[in-house]
């Protein structure tokens, strides 16, 4: 089952349930899901990497609403963005820890043969794709900035 049909399931659980803020947020998902499909060169299809970038984006995206609700004290508004992120949150794949991220980083600076900070673009590049969603792209590079100074 892919994630579309997962996410289309869920908005019938979460019908069933009554739960207002899961299934808007389900049904976001699934409305950015369809918007992709009709794009021109999609033919109506979605690959896995490209729905799992959708839900990244939804996810980064309440987030940083909350966090903006936040900073105008808008605490209930912060709130409901954030419910609904958390909802989004569980058609990715597990986060992988800060040790088990350091380890795979080394291992691409290893392979790609990178020495110095001026090489970040070649390890991101590799680490963007091999580790997405599994750590948020800002760790990412906060941890491969870390390891390059060394």
């Amino acid at each position: 089952m892919n994630l579309f049909d997962r996410v289309s399931e869920d908005i019938k659980k979460a019908m069933l349930a009554r739960e207002k803020d899961k299934l808007e947020a389900l049904k976001a998902v699934k409305s950015a899901f369809l918007l992709a499909r009709t794009e021109p060169g999609a033919n109506g299809e979605l690959t896995p990497d490209a729905e799992l970038k959708i839900v990244q984006k939804l996810v980064k995206q309440r987030k940083e609403s909350a966090e903006i609700y936040e900073q105008q004290n808008r605490h209930e508004l912060a709130e409901k963005e954030l419910l609904e992120a958390s909802a989004i949150e569980q058609y990715l794949p597990a986060k992988i820890t800060d040790a088990e991220l350091e380890q795979a980083l080394k291992a691409i600076i290893e392979r790609v043969g990178a020495t110095s900070p001026a090489q970040m673009g070649k390890v991101m590049g590799v680490a963007s794709k091999e580790l997405a969603g599994k750590a948020d792209g800002k760790a990412i590079s906060e941890k491969v900035k870390q390891l390059l100074k060394v």
